[in-house]
């Protein structure tokens, strides 16, 4: 079978499409053909050797694969040959192993897929998972009513992005361009502003008639991040799950003392919480399946480039001006 391997960790150059046999499935174990692999940024973070939870070099990238089971091993009952499933790599004891024609798992680890959810759309559901998590995972004290998302063009933002609204919520956001902040309106916010404005807080306060929202999620960090917690209502949370733009610019505690009347909160996030909580991680997944599978979330556009173009995919993932979803077809 073809699959992209990482040898020597790198730029996009660093993907070797090669031929490796056939893999063949276990006992409790599933084989999936894939019929679509998406292309994220921990792939980019594999590729790089950098990421922290990397697989042992060579490495094939790619952490969510949507196909049809088509070999079974011994003592599998629940999924059979022929079966739709997406296979998400947070349910396998190490990440990556999606950039191949086929892919073996054990059998629990896979998600049936409702034929209402094209395999396209299929590889974007780890983050409404992730979405999930952030929006509804993260303890906040207060019922949420009103959510900050940062850089929402992202693709794990633009999922919060429909989630939020799926759960009726009120939406504010902030996206960086001008098209950026359109393709953020289009999937349903109620608002997209201009992170680098001074005001930001202010206008955040006005779109909730004064008290500012109950949670915000940041991935950017820097002086974004400390205009979230000035954009919390009492008792809100902010939520730092990653920190593209650098740590926060200001001292956290001090800025948190200085708001002291509004007893904030402040979190840090990664999935990986729920490496060793299996139902809840599931459960979590499978609320984006259902969401996705009656309508109340649709999958981003789509760039379908053949596996074979690997490279050509993470040099566009690469480019800060891409939105959509990546998806590689064998």
């Amino acid at each position: 079978m073809k699959a992209v391997v990482v040898r020597q960790p790198g730029g996009p150059a660093a993907l070797e499409l090669t031929e490796l046999p056939l893999p063949e499935p276990g006992p409790g174990e599933a084989r999936v053909r894939a019929c679509a692999i998406g292309v994220g940024r921990p792939d980019v973070l594999i590729r790089e050797g950098r990421y922290k939870w990397m697989p042992p070099l060579p490495a094939i990238p790619g952490n969510e694969v949507a196909g049809v089971v088509d070999a079974i091993g011994p003592g599998v009952h629940d999924v059979a040959v022929g079966d739709r499933v997406l296979l998400s790599a947070r349910e396998l004891p190490q990440r990556g192993g999606g950039y191949a024609e086929h892919a073996c798992a054990p059998a629990a680890a896979l998600y049936p897929l409702p034929a209402d959810i094209d395999f396209d759309s299929a590889v974007s559901l780890p983050n409404f998972q992730l979405a999930q998590a952030l929006l509804f995972g993260c303890g906040n004290a207060l019922p949420l009513r009103s959510v900050l998302i940062t850089a929402a063009a992202g693709g794990v933002a633009s999922a919060m992005v429909q989630t939020a609204r799926a759960h009726g919520l009120k939406v504010i956001t902030t996206a960086s361009t001008h098209d950026k902040r359109s393709f953020v309106l289009a999937h349903g916010a109620d608002a997209a502003l201009d992170p680098a404005d001074p005001t930001l807080a202010a206008q955040v306060k006005a779109l909730t008639g004064g008290r500012g929202v109950e949670l915000a999620l940041d991935p950017t960090g820097g002086a974004l991040f400390i205009t979230c917690l000035h954009a919390l209502a009492p008792l809100g949370l902010a939520v730092s799950y990653n920190v593209l733009g650098g740590p926060p610019s200001k001292d956290v505690l001090a800025e948190l003392r200085q708001l002291l009347g509004h007893s904030l909160a402040v979190r840090t996030f990664s999935m990986h919480s729920f490496d060793a909580d299996t139902t809840r991680r599931r459960a979590l997944m499978q609320a984006g399946i259902d969401l996705m599978a009656r309508g109340a979330v649709q999958g981003p556009p789509v760039t379908v480039m053949p596996l074979a173009q690997a490279r050509q995919a993470h040099e566009r993932l690469d480019d800060p001006g891409f939105m959509g979803k990546l998806v590689l077809r064998p």
